[in-house]
């Protein structure tokens, strides 16, 4: 039995989405791509996973960044072989270069910003594998790292060169760490742990390019979709709005718009744009104020954890970080009655 009982395979494209372009496309080769694809995560998404404790992964806390990326050339034995290790120069294989340097500026926003030192909170290497079987439309945090396909290079273009993408999945692994017990993969408590994950690769993103509320796109996975799909995965300021994502995108902004059973990735645009709505009441730099927020919310989490308790647990973050009476928790308060959850 795992330390971490609700560690999950979380995946950056949703199977659902996957069936979706599988039924659109007229190629036969492209739709058997989708379609093993959906079904290699959900047959993965299945599997339990094991804390990176049990592996022996964690030999004692360390102080500074380690990161080895290996390459799995294309097949499904995981970790590979080892393509670069921390402080090596870097190599000529792109991919392995991109997921080095993304893990490495997702580490330093969580260290330098939320004083957290990488995915456990006690210098837990970073390992990632790139080139995972073949043209595979997909990454994954397992449990234990990360895993990157190549994208079949019509539809998905690979997801090594998005950071949002990197931070969005290394923080399924801080969510597995950081709320006691972690966040149960379904309904409310499920569709949270994507929207963390969301914020989080959102704000990592917007910290390494200095963007300001005003000036971020609030965009997820904008670069690793090819224009015949979309521009991408999801909006954060926008939830369901196809022109500024893809044709299939079904996110709700609102609870009116709540699927009740609904997709984790559906639902998570609900408790996605309280978390915008805060960061553009609040102005300025998202991580600044409304970041710190919602990472000391995790804390307060269990592993059945609903919107309206996540809605408690940042109005409460907010009055210990700021005051009670403070206009910090007044605009997380009003963001989440935006959204229709208090």
């Amino acid at each position: 039995m795992s330390a971490h009982p609700h560690g999950c395979t979380c995946f950056i494209i949703p199977p659902k989405m996957l069936r979706t372009l599988a039924e659109q496309t007229a190629d036969a080769s492209e739709r058997d791509c989708l379609l093993d694809a959906a079904e290699i995560s959900a047959h993965l998404r299945g599997q339990r996973s094991v804390a990176p404790v049990v592996l022996g992964i964690t030999a004692g806390v360390r102080d500074e960044k380690s990161r080895h990326v290996y390459d799995a050339q294309s097949k499904s034995t995981l970790p590979g072989k080892l393509a670069r290790g921390e402080g090596g120069k870097p190599v000529t294989d792109n991919a392995v270069n991109q997921a080095y340097d993304g893990a490495g500026a997702t580490y330093d926003f969580y260290r330098e910003v939320l004083q957290r030192h990488s995915i456990d909170g006690k210098g837990l290497r970073i390992d990632s594998t790139v080139h995972y079987q073949t043209r595979f439309n997909n990454a994954f945090w397992n449990g234990q790292q990360m895993v990157y396909g190549d994208g079949d290079g019509k539809l998905f273009l690979g997801f090594t060169g998005a950071l949002d993408v990197i931070a969005h999945e290394l923080t399924h692994g801080v969510t597995q760490y950081a709320v006691p017990g972690g966040l149960v993969y379904e309904d409310q408590s499920g569709a949270l742990n994507e929207s963390i994950s969301d914020v989080f690769g959102c704000v990592a993103k917007q910290w390494t390019l200095k963007q300001n509320v005003e000036q971020a796109d609030w965009l997820i996975g904008a670069g690793i979709l090819a224009p015949s799909v979309g521009k991408a995965l999801r909006s954060m300021a926008d939830p369901g709005n196809q022109a500024l994502t893809w044709s299939g995108d079904d996110q709700p902004k609102t609870m009116a718009g709540y699927l009740e059973h609904g997709d984790v990735h559906t639902n998570s645009g609900i408790p996605n744009h309280a978390f915008y709505a805060a960061a553009i009441a609040l102005k300025g730099n998202a991580w600044d104020k409304a970041a710190p927020i919602w990472y000391k919310a995790l804390g307060l989490l269990t592993p059945n954890a609903t919107f309206a308790d996540m809605a408690r647990a940042t109005a409460e973050s907010a009055a210990l970080l700021y005051g009670a009476g403070s206009p910090e928790r007044r605009a997380v308060q009003a963001a989440w009655k935006l959204v229709g959850v208090t």
